[in-house]
């Protein structure tokens, strides 16, 4: 099943070095999942997978077609040095048989999607993540589990995660992915990398390889790396910004217009204007737990309003500082690192291609905070994004568009599994109700 610009040979030649293959991708709600398999008998998995209970992978098959392929995609290999050696990285592609992609494979989507826009519209784009996490230590909730009390760019000593970030940062640029900038974030122990740009399928197997590596690097100083959405109160969220240029196949930028206000072409501002318009249909998507909405609050840099700005920090879609015309870009703000960065991505490029097709109008960009506008509100307020879980799943159940940028087999078992996740949330009872009511 090998194919692409490397051959078996090439391959085998690069893991003599290695003492293991580690296969990682994810399951429908973006966790990560991996098999290690032997470099020995690396050849037969290349050429016919390795099976897996794909019963056991949430949302990947069912219990009465359970056998699942994975295979190494060639193009993902990292080799991550460790003190304690080298493991060969790939991401897999999940086939339901042998040369049959799997219909609930997320990444087989976002392929599917940028196919079409090269196919159809003639173009590209390059992705651009900032990773958020926290370094924490321990894992009981409610202990003092920070590892510094630092904020937005302090230094040592009191930012303590710089060693674990430099561990991150030497240990990507040794298998090939370069790091623009890292710093401490603005909430204790909160830090941000941020990575050079590359295709959307890159940037998302990157992301599987960011995840891993930043685990392992805060392991090895005895902490811990999460990207839960909201772990504090009163405190900022991770996001997972995402940062988004359109190509023609020139190479030129299909988003910069030299002689608009804002250099934003037309395409641009329908692009946008794709975005804005099913925003909040495609919410469970970009804030996938019920955890990821209660970081939606003013004044904590999470976007709470549908709308666009120039390096605006509280508008949805961004418009970052450009130098060079080169790089004018659009920023997505809602996304967490908690959802399926493949789905995020497909989600996010299709939307922008529906308001190319349709000639989207994104209006006009705010001016000044959005946290003070739009103060009185209703309970289903579509000026906003969803305020919980609940709110976007009704938006998702009746949205025609994400069901066909999904497909039925994904969309079906992903809206099952986050159905199922809003009901154990909704139905368990929590400490705080026993603090507020167990007296009545």
């Amino acid at each position: 099943m090998i194919t692409g610009p490397i051959s078996i040979d090439e391959l085998k030649e690069k893991l003599k070095a290695v003492d293991s293959v580690r296969i990682v991708f994810t399951d429908l709600g973006g966790r990560l999942r991996n098999l290690s398999v032997n470099p020995d008998f690396f050849e037969r998995v290349a050429h016919e997978g390795v099976a897996f209970d794909g019963s056991s992978v949430d949302g990947v098959a069912s219990v009465g077609s359970s056998d699942t392929l994975l295979v190494p995609a060639p193009e993902s290999l990292k080799i991550l040095e460790f003190e304690d050696g080298k493991t060969a990285f790939f991401t897999g592609r999940i086939y339901s048989g042998h040369k049959t992609r799997s219909p609930h494979d997320p990444r087989a989507l976002l392929e599917s999607v940028l196919a079409k826009a090269k196919a159809e519209f003639q173009c590209t784009f390059l992705a651009g993540p900032e990773y958020e996490f926290f370094l924490l230590r321990g894992e009981e909730a409610g202990k003092n589990i920070h590892t510094d009390s630092a904020g937005y760019m302090h230094t040592p000593p009191h930012d303590r995660g710089e060693v674990v970030r430099r561990n991150i940062v030497r240990t990507l640029k040794a298998c090939g992915v370069r790091c623009e900038k890292e710093h401490h974030e603005v909430t204790p122990s909160q830090h941000e990398i941020v990575v050079e740009c590359s295709d959307p399928l890159e940037a998302a197997d990157r992301t599987l390889l960011f995840h891993y590596v930043a685990g392992e690097a805060a392991a090895r100083q005895d902490c811990r790396a999460s990207f839960m959405p909201k772990p504090f109160d009163g405190m900022n969220r991770n996001a997972f910004h995402i940062h988004l240029s359109m190509k023609d196949l020139n190479g030129g930028n299909l988003f910069y217009a030299a002689e608009d206000e804002h250099r934003l072409s037309p395409v641009a501002r329908h692009f946008i204007g794709g975005i804005l318009q099913y925003a909040r249909q495609t919410s469970i998507i970009m804030a996938s737990t019920f955890n990821s909405y209660k970081a939606y609050i003013a004044d904590r840099e999470a976007p709470i309003v549908r709308g666009w700005g120039v390096k605006n920090r509280s508008s949805m879609v961004r418009i970052p500082y450009a130098a060079d015309p080169r790089n004018t870009r659009i920023e997505l703000r809602t996304p967490d690192p908690a959802g399926n960065v493949y789905l995020q991505l497909a989600v996010l490029v299709a939307m922008g291609l529906r308001g190319i097709e349709n000639d989207l109008d994104c209006g006009a960009p705010d001016v000044g905070s959005t946290y003070q506008k739009h103060r009185k509100t209703r309970l289903w307020d579509t000026r906003y994004i969803p305020k919980s879980m609940f709110e976007a799943l009704v938006e998702a159940e009746r949205s025609a568009f994400l069901k066909e940028t999904l497909g039925k087999a994904i969309y079906d078992n992903y809206m099952a599994l986050k159905t199922a996740d809003w009901e154990e949330h909704r139905t368990h009872v929590t400490e705080r109700e026993h603090a507020k009511y167990l007296g009545v």
